[in-house]
C-alpha cells in the first residue's frame, strides 16, 4: 500500500523532499488571509502546519500514514485524524467541523479517483489551497524506461479545476532537483516514498535505467488550485 511506503520512510521524508517543501512555501503564498480553523488533507509529517506563519484556532490535519501523523506537531489546538481521503466516510465525519480552508500539498495526486476527491473538498464551500503534482513531474525518467506516469496529466487537473473551482486560480510550476549521480536519485526516489509501492522494473530494468537517464536531475511539473 501507499501508506506503508510513506510510513516506512517517514523519518527521512521532509530531509529528502526539499521540493514538496518549496511547494508547501509557494502554496502559502496564494492565501491573502488568515484562516482560523484549517483542514490539511494528506497533512504527512506537518510541513503545512509548520510553515503557517498566523495564529490560529484550530488546525485539523488527515494522513493515511501513521509514521507521518507520528511526526506531525502536537499542540492543543492540533488534531489528527488517521484517515483516507479516497473513503467517503471520511468526509462524512469531517462534515461535523467548521472549516475557514482546506489545504492539501503533494497529497491528491494519490487520490483513487481525483475528481471524487475534488468535488468532496469543494463540499466543504470555503477557499482552497491544492498544490497537486501531475504527470509531468519524472518526465524524463518515465520517458526512458517506456513507462506510464501513474499521476494524473495536467489537462485533466486543468479541467477538473474550471469544472469543480470555476472562480479559482491556476498555476503550473516546473521544479528541478539535481544530483551528484544517478544512483543517488534512485536513492531518493525510494526515501522520498515518492514511488508509491509501485514497484514497475525488475532489477535489472532498474540498472539499465540508470544507465541511460540523460540528466542529472528530476524534473517535477506542480499544478496549484487556490480560490
Amino acid at each position: 500500500m501507499v501508506s506503508n511506503e510513506f510510513s516506512k520512510y517517514a523519518s527521512t521524508y521532509e530531509v529528502n523532499n526539499s521540493v514538496q517543501n518549496e511547494v508547501v512555501k509557494k502554496l502559502l503564498t496564494y492565501c491573502r488571509k488568515e484562516p482560523q480553523t484549517i483542514l490539511d488533507l494528506g497533512c504527512g509529517s506537518g510541513a503545512v502546519c509548520k510553515s503557517i506563519f498566523w495564529n490560529y484556532k484550530k488546525f485539523v490535519g488527515v494522513d493515511f500514514a501513521e509514521g507521518m501523523l507520528a511526526l506531525h506537531p502536537k499542540a492543543t489546538n492540533i488534531e489528527l485524524i488517521y484517515g483516507d481521503f479516497n473513503d467517503y466516510k471520511l468526509f462524512e465525519k469531517l462534515k461535523s467541523y467548521s472549516f475557514d480552508a482546506v489545504f492539501s500539498s503533494s497529497a491528491l495526486q494519490w487520490a483513487d479517483n481525483i475528481e471524487e476527491v475534488l468535488y468532496a473538498v469543494s463540499s466543504f464551500r470555503v477557499p482552497v489551497y491544492l498544490a497537486i503534482f501531475t504527470s509531468g513531474t519524472f518526465k524524463t525518467l518515465h520517458k526512458t524506461a517506456d513507462l506510464e506516469s501513474l499521476l494524473t496529466d495536467l489537462k485533466k487537473i486543468e479541467y477538473l479545476q474550471k469544472k469543480i473551482f470555476p472562480s479559482s486560480k491556476f498555476e503550473v510550476v516546473q521544479y528541478k532537483m539535481e544530483f551528484s549521480s544517478t544512483r543517488d536519485m534512485f536513492r531518493y526516489i525510494k526515501q522520498s516514498g515518492v514511488s508509491g509501492s509501485r514497484k514497475l522494473l525488475s532489477y535489472k530494468q532498474m540498472k539499465q535505467l540508470m544507465k541511460s537517464y540523460p540528466l542529472n536531475y528530476l524534473e517535477f511539473e506542480v499544478a496549484f488550485i487556490s480560490s
